[in-house]
């Protein structure tokens, strides 16, 4: 069974839930790290008032008992302590003006201006929806709490056959990080001494200031984040047909995460301006297959061809404004301007973690589907098979 996971939930509702299926039978997750990846997607320089408000823990509904998982679907449920702001504006039934009294009016009137950059005028056009707070609850950001969650589980399986995905910031507006060749999972711990998520300590320097600079005019910032996984074996994804190529359901996973708008693989921009003899990396044969350069960043044919895995995510400046942009309103057509709710400068560290999340669970889907198993020990029994099968190994030279 293939890995495959749901999310539900609104922005100011009780919470988000998720429902994963296929994780094996007696996994045991790791409840720390799920609390420190959830911590780590709130964390970050520029990030809005809510997060001061939201302390947020994952409850796992189903699929596990006492500490290991159970063979069913795992469900959980990220709580939002906001609710408790919004009550009955969020219920899931009618409800008559007597039960909205005393709630804000601010969150209990019907929203008519969509705001650019969102999913606002689309999303009422589509969903013939009277009230563009129906999609910008579902369409928030805040969804990426139970991704962030799911990818925790999703690592803890790929622990168990050597695989670690990491995230980390290279570029906030005008200001990026050196260039990056060989890095190794140690480096990554020098992100906890870090406010914006980036390696390089004056660039993540430079960055709360270019943060701060955005924040006096009122506007927002965008980046570029990257993941790296390490550890993983040539021949995860498959070339045989597109559903299965394992670069495409990464970039897919990439952009479906809010805000994002593009994605590299390697050097991959990069390439498109040099010919081949200068991008593609040569294979030596000593002890193992490798090679010495990665601009292919781990992928080729749709499969991981044993160098670690380089994914490049561009994300745009938030759209939400202090000083909010021109639109029309959906009853009278008027000119207008957009809705303010609370917002980010830049979210630009809580990009970095989400896509650490997602490229984690695309990566665990291909495994899942390589080396298969109902019980964690087949699973990784099927990985050593198949490390002893191949001309590779993680300590190759």
């Amino acid at each position: 069974m293939s890995l495959s996971f749901v999310t539900s939930g609104q922005s100011h509702g009780p919470g988000i839930v998720a429902v994963v299926s296929g994780l094996p039978a007696g996994l045991e997750p790791d409840r720390a790290r799920l609390r420190r990846d959830l911590a780590r997607r709130q964390a970050g320089y520029g990030r809005s008032p809510r997060q001061s408000i939201e302390t947020d823990d994952a409850e796992i509904l189903g699929g596990m008992r006492h500490g290991r998982l159970i063979g069913g679907p795992v469900a959980l449920i990220v709580r939002n302590k906001d609710h408790e702001n919004w009550g009955a504006a969020q219920s899931a039934w009618a409800v008559t003006p007597k039960e909205l009294e005393g709630i804000a009016a601010r969150r209990t009137r019907t929203v008519v201006v969509p705001r650019p950059g969102h999913a606002d005028l689309a999303g009422v056009l589509k969903y013939d929806l009277p009230d563009v707070r129906d999609v910008l609850e579902r369409a928030s950001a805040r969804e990426t709490s139970a991704r962030v969650a799911v990818g925790a589980l999703c690592k803890d399986l790929l622990d168990r056959i050597g695989i670690t995905v990491h995230g980390h910031v290279v570029r906030v507006g005008s200001v990026a990080a050196p260039a990056y060749g060989d890095l190794a999972p140690a480096d990554f711990a020098a992100l906890d001494e870090r406010q914006v998520g980036c390696l390089d300590a004056a660039a993540d320097a430079a960055m709360v200031e270019e943060i701060e600079g955005a924040k006096r005019d009122k506007d927002t910032l965008g980046g570029i984040v990257e993941v790296r996984a390490f550890g993983c074996p040539p021949g995860l994804g498959s070339y045989a047909s597109e559903e299965l190529r394992l670069d495409a359901r990464i970039a897919g996973a990439a952009l479906s995460i809010q805000a994002m708008k593009g994605v590299e693989i390697g050097e991959g921009w990069d390439n498109a301006a040099k010919r081949g003899s200068a991008v593609h990396d040569e294979l030596r044969y000593e002890g193992g297959y490798r090679r010495d350069t990665n601009r292919a960043g781990g992928l080729e044919g749709g499969m991981t061809n044993g160098e670690p895995v380089i994914v490049r995510i561009a994300m745009k400046p938030l759209p939400t404004l202090m000083k909010p942009l021109r639109t029309a309103a959906l009853d009278t057509h008027e000119p207008a301007e957009a809705l303010v709710e609370r917002s980010d400068t830049t979210a630009i560290w809580a990009a970095a973690v989400v896509a650490e999340a997602v490229v984690a669970f695309e990566l665990a889907r291909a495994a899942k589907e390589k080396f298969g198993g109902d019980a964690i020990e087949d699973f990784v029994a099927a990985h050593r098979h198949y490390l002893a099968r191949i001309p590779w190994s993680p300590e190759a030279p």
